[in-house]
């Protein structure tokens, strides 16, 4: 079972644990680590209270899941859980700031949203997101949620050709059904984007399609952050489980 880490438990011979953050400190630290990759590397523009913090106002209604280093103490990698209960309660989901999702609110009962996923750039080995991955797949069977939802995002450092050709290659493998599409807001060109070249997934996109999710319809800019990002949405009931083994005990 996911367990909730005591700064007193004993380091195991394993580099990092998975744990939900368990006060206001670790949920802190899963901020500072956002901050350093939204803000300081990828260059995203995000007001917050707190310097050197990414902080919204669906933070506090979220659990947080944290990767942290055992020999360093550090947390190293995070994502973000609104359940549909705490999605009631703060009013909707994140990510329908950027989506319509009309068509999604008959799943709202049985849906749990995953955000602000991000890993420390000296720990991208793969080993961390998978560490991610083992915590959420317990969470999600804990609490029986029936499907996972969420925005991923691909930078638009090139101007969008990256987005507009993920798009391309999603759309013919892994298009949800129209019941199950969002409308972006802040819709992303990808006629005019798509330059026709061979899209490249990005590793997080690559392995939720592995996992058997599916693609909600087109990208939204999200001018804070600059990324594309894709509203993606994963079945329980259509997990790959013969991948999962790879990621999940």
């Amino acid at each position: 079972m996911l367990e909730r880490l005591t700064k007193t438990q004993t380091l195991s011979k394993t580099r990092y644990h998975v744990s939900l953050a368990v006060d206001d400190g670790e949920i802190r630290e899963a901020q500072r680590l956002r901050h350093t990759v939204f803000v300081e590397e990828m260059g995203a523009c995000l007001p917050t209270v707190l310097p050197g913090h990414d902080i919204d106002l669906y933070d506090p209604y979220c659990d947080h899941l944290l990767v942290r280093e055992l020999a360093t103490g550090e947390v190293v990698g995070t994502y973000r859980i609104l359940t549909p209960e705490a999605a009631q309660r703060v009013g909707s989901y994140y990510s329908e700031q950027e989506f319509d999702l009309t068509r999604l609110h008959f799943l709202r009962p049985r849906m749990a949203e995953l955000g602000r996923s991000c890993v420390h750039p000296a720990h991208r080995s793969g080993t961390v997101l998978a560490r991610l991955w083992m915590g959420l797949a317990d969470y999600m069977t804990r609490y029986d949620y029936e499907y996972v939802v969420g925005c991923a995002s691909i930078s638009m450092a090139d101007g969008g050709h990256l987005a507009a050709r993920v798009y391309r290659e999603l759309a013919d493998r892994h298009l949800a059904p129209v019941e199950w599409r969002a409308t972006p807001r802040n819709r992303l060109p990808v006629e005019r984007l798509d330059d026709g070249q061979a899209a490249s997934l990005p590793a997080l996109i690559k392995g939720y399609t592995r996992l058997g999710a599916l693609m909600c319809g087109e990208p939204a800019w999200d001018p804070d952050f600059n990324t594309a990002d894709l509203l993606m949405l994963l079945p329980m009931a259509q997990l790959n489980r013969s991948y999962a083994r790879r990621f999940i005990s």
